[in-house]
């Protein structure tokens, strides 16, 4: 059988923790910066966990992560 192919895309955007969680980056830190606070960009930079209702989505994505 040959080897499935991962989806670059994802595997750019996504990392698996050793629990089997998917991290991914938040979102609107890209532009529009300075009307934000500087509390909410801070908590932007933090890491998120891809939610349950997608996780299969990703996992399908990256076969060998």
């Amino acid at each position: 059988m040959p080897k499935m192919k991962t989806r670059r895309s994802a595997a750019k955007r996504f990392k698996v923790t050793g629990g089997h969680k998917v991290k991914r980056a938040k979102a609107f830190r890209s532009h529009l910066l300075e009307h934000k606070s500087a509390k909410r960009k801070r908590h932007l930079r933090a890491p998120g966990l891809v939610s349950r209702a997608d996780y299969e989505r990703v996992r399908k994505m990256l076969p060998y992560a």
